[in-house]
């Protein structure tokens, strides 16, 4: 496989840089929503903005595009963010002893990038490895936060960028804070807005009763263990450069794939696991799911591709299992909550499993335990996300730590604004190390997307592992 890709093949112009916001008068203002200690986390992670792409199909010129099909999706966004206003307010880091909050302002708005690349479409959606730079440009910038003369941090949550691609079709990139919304949040708002874009001239009249809305009730959490007084204790206590910064340099030499594993690959890596499950005599009690089993295989190809140093076979490794708490029916928290609702356990193992003959059941056993750990002890989930996000030791850890971002379950590809379902849909921000992703698959039902980006050799022996492994179990069932 040849990796090496042209980082300058994308020619981007800018067409329009503008703001786009609730229509005036249709938020009572000022609006205050607190950040609850779901949110506080994100305050300082690394990673704390989300970059999400969607690649569309329109193969009409350019002048159609700006004149019917760009207006609407103005529009469209607009009415969207009356009700989803904290995309278009500032997130408020205040002194001590005054909170973080969101908080929207008559005239609040977020910026609005439209733009032209000479790219085919083709070119774009294609499953072989890209370069990480060369869609720089397709993503719009997240202004930087900003501190009044009171010491008053301000942080701009979202940017949206609209590409047209070369008489062939468009991206739409949202470049977002985490700190506003989780995953299953932000996709909540993209298929509100996409719907309304769906509907065109009898929007303003009737999507109230075609659409969900959000919950927006953050104060409303329960917190049993006084979560977010003891975070924010410690968010006060750390400098401003750790708050709301996300510092992440990506190397040049890195590229981005999306891997397709199908259904069947998914039914023989759970066979496997289960069998051995039955040959151990451990019943029923791991928790097997596709999630499980597609991020063992995921952790132990990575591992097993990397270059390592002698005498480290007794190390630790870590991956890191994150959890939507709003399926939790006991923590009562409404499925059209909007905000973070995600708790996390720390899965440990020592590298040698991983590397050893029964390394992908290994995976499971460890990552499956802190699946069942979450759904029993949620809140203490919280509190592992917190240590993790805030450790000073966070980049020391990073070096041996996977995440896996995303969820088949969001419904990426359900994501139609009137021009059918998204050719493809990335997380860019899986640029950072130790981070992949999972969608669902756009084409194969039951199959999962994993979105991985390597530097250019851990990539081509990351494909090789993973294609034996996977060979590997289909040998095995026949």
């Amino acid at each position: 496989m040849d990796n090496k890709v042209n980082q300058n093949e994308h020619q981007v112009n800018f067409i329009e840089k503008c703001q786009v916001g609730p229509l005036p008068g249709s938020i009572p203002s000022p609006k205050f929503v607190p950040l609850s200690f779901f949110d506080l986390p994100w305050l300082c992670c690394p990673t704390i903005s989300c970059k999400r792409i969607f690649y569309y199909d329109f193969p009409y010129p350019k002048t159609q595009f700006l004149e019917k099909v760009l207006p609407n999706l103005k529009q469209s966004l607009s009415v969207a963010l009356q009700h989803f206003f904290p995309f278009s307010s500032n997130i408020i880091f205040p002194p001590k002893p005054q909170s973080p909050h969101i908080l929207y302002n008559e005239g609040d708005t977020l910026s609005f990038i439209v733009a032209e690349s000479t790219t085919n479409l083709n070119t774009l959606v294609s499953h072989t490895p890209k370069s990480v730079i060369s869609l720089n440009d397709f993503v719009p910038i997240l202004p930087s936060p900003r501190i009044l003369e009171d010491g008053t941090m301000l942080i701009s949550p979202m940017s949206i960028q609209v590409t047209i691609l070369s008489n062939s079709g468009f991206t739409i990139c949202c470049h977002y804070s985490h700190v506003v919304a989780d995953g299953k949040a932000f996709h909540d708002f993209l298929k509100f807005w996409s719907s309304l874009c769906m509907q065109k001239e009898n929007m303003f009249s009737s999507h109230e009763s075609l659409l969900s809305f959000p919950s927006l009730g953050r104060d409303e959490i329960s917190d049993p263990n006084e979560f977010k007084s003891i975070f924010l204790e410690k968010l006060w206590n750390m400098p401003l450069n750790r708050i709301g910064h996300a510092n992440i340099v990506i190397p040049n030499n890195m590229v981005r794939q999306t891997i397709v594993l199908r259904h069947d690959h998914i039914a023989n890596l759970k066979k496997l696991v289960s069998m051995k499950c039955q040959s151990l005599s451990l019943g029923t009690s791991l928790h097997l799911s596709t999630f499980v089993v597609t991020c063992s295989l995921i952790w132990v190809s990575n591992i097993k591709s990397k270059l390592t140093q002698v005498g480290v076979e007794d190390e630790e490794l870590y991956f890191l299992v994150l959890a939507n708490c709003t399926y939790l029916s006991e923590l009562k928290i409404p499925l059209t909550y909007f905000g973070n609702c995600l708790a996390a356990a720390l899965a440990v193992i020592k590298r040698s499993k991983l590397e050893g003959q029964n390394n992908i059941f290994e995976a499971a056993i460890a990552i499956g335990s802190k699946v069942k750990e979450l759904k029993s002890e949620p809140y203490k989930g919280v509190e592992t996300l917190y240590s993790i996000t805030s450790s000073n030791d966070a980049t020391k850890i990073s070096q041996r730590l996977l995440v896996i971002t995303g969820s088949p379950k969001f419904g990426s590809y359900e994501i139609d604004f009137g021009w059918g379902k998204p050719k493809l849909n990335e997380l860019l921000h899986v640029d950072s190390p130790g981070l992949f992703s999972l969608s669902p698959c756009r084409d194969i039902k039951g199959g999962v997307e994993v979105g991985i980006a390597l530097n250019t050799s851990h990539m081509d022996k990351f494909n090789i592992i993973l294609n034996e492994l996977l060979t590997n179990l289909a040998d095995h069932q026949d």
